[in-house]
C-alpha cells in the first residue's frame, strides 16, 4: 500500500457537496420518467423517454425499490442525479409536479437533463478546488462553480438555452489541470511497470490488478469493467468517467482517489474493507453481499 504522506488536500470532504446528493423524497421521480432505456442486463423492459416507469407509484415512489436488482432493474440502483432531481422539482418548478401540470412536463424533463450534467460538474469542481494547492487553479474552479450556480438559480428558459458543451469543455480543462498536479504528487509511489497500460481510455476489461500500487495512475475514461482491483491502492488515481461496472474493489483503498462518484461505486463490487472518500457511501448491495 502507499506509504507516502498524504497530499495536503486529501484529508477532508470537498466543500459544499451536501446539496449534490439525491433526495428522492423531494423529487417528482424525474429519473423514473424523463429518461428512456432499453431492455438489457440493466433494465428488464423497454421504456420510452418522457413516460413513467411501470413501477412508479402515484406518490412518485418506486413500488419495487427494495428489490430492484432481483427484478432486473440494476440500472436504477446505479443511477444518481447528484441532487438535480430535487433542485428541478422544488426550486426551478416550485413544487409543481408534471402530473398536476402536464403542460410543463417537457420543459421540466429537459431542465432535469441539463441540471444533472451541471450538478455532476459541481461535484467534480468542488473536489478540484479542495485538492489543488495552486491558488490560481482553485480560483478557476471556484469561478466555474459560481457560473454554474448562477445558471441553476436562474430562469428555466435561460438554463435550457445555455451552451452546455462549451461549459463542459471549460470544466474538463480545469479538472485535468488539477489532476496533473495531484497525480504528480502521488505517482512516485505508484507502480512504474504499469505506466504504459494505465492511460486515459485504456481497455482494461477483466485485467488483474490485484494488490497493486496504482497511485497517481491516469485512469480517466478507462474501461475497467470486471477488472480485479482488490486490495489495490488508488491514491491520487484519476477515475474521471472510468467504467467500473462489476470491477472488484474488495479491500481497495479509494479514500484518496480523484473524481470518483457514487454511480461508479454503485456499478462496482466491493465490501466493508473497501476504503472510500468521505463524501461517498458504501452501496447497499455491497453490504448485502458481505453479511
Amino acid at each position: 500500500m502507499n506509504t507516502a504522506s498524504p497530499h495536503p488536500g486529501d484529508s477532508s470532504p470537498a466543500r459544499d457537496r451536501r446539496s449534490l446528493r439525491a433526495d428522492c423524497g423531494n423529487c417528482f421521480a424525474l429519473c423514473c420518467t424523463a429518461f428512456g432505456f432499453a431492455r438489457s442486463t440493466d433494465f428488464a423492459v423497454d421504456k420510452a423517454a418522457g413516460t413513467p416507469c411501470l413501477n412508479l407509484a402515484a406518490d412518485f415512489s418506486c413500488t419495487i425499490h427494495d428489490r430492484l436488482r432481483p427484478r432486473g432493474f440494476r440500472g436504477c440502483t446505479v443511477f444518481d442525479c447528484f441532487g438535480a432531481g430535487q433542485h428541478v422539482s422544488q426550486q426551478l418548478f416550485a413544487g409543481r409536479n408534471w402530473r398536476e401540470q402536464p403542460e410543463a412536463k417537457e420543459e421540466m424533463f429537459a431542465a432535469f437533463a441539463v441540471s444533472r450534467q451541471l450538478h455532476e460538474a459541481l461535484w467534480h469542481l468542488a473536489e478540484a478546488e479542495r485538492r489543488t494547492l495552486d491558488p490560481d487553479l482553485a480560483a478557476q474552479a471556484g469561478r466555474l462553480r459560481a457560473a454554474i450556480d448562477g445558471a441553476l438559480a436562474g430562469e428555466v428558459q435561460d438554463l435550457l438555452a445555455m451552451d452546455v458543451a462549451d461549459l463542459h469543455d471549460r470544466v474538463r480543462a480545469a479538472l485535468l489541470e488539477v489532476s496533473a498536479e495531484v497525480r504528480a504528487y502521488h505517482s512516485a509511489s505508484g507502480d512504474g511497470r504499469l505506466e504504459s497500460s494505465l492511460c486515459p481510455g485504456a481497455q482494461l476489461m477483466g485485467v488483474k490488478l490485484r494488490a497493486r500500487q496504482l497511485c497517481g495512475a491516469d485512469l480517466r475514461g478507462a474501461y475497467l469493467i470486471a477488472a480485479d482491483l482488490r486490495g489495490s491502492d488508488l491514491a491520487g488515481a484519476d477515475l474521471l468517467g472510468a467504467d467500473l461496472r462489476d470491477a472488484r474493489l474488495d479491500g481497495a483503498d479509494l479514500s484518496r482517489a480523484l473524481y470518483l462518484t457514487q454511480p461508479q461505486l454503485n456499478a462496482a463490487m466491493g465490501d466493508r474493507e473497501t476504503r472510500l472518500p468521505p463524501d461517498l457511501t458504501m452501496p447497499a448491495n455491497w453490504e448485502a453481499a458481505t453479511v
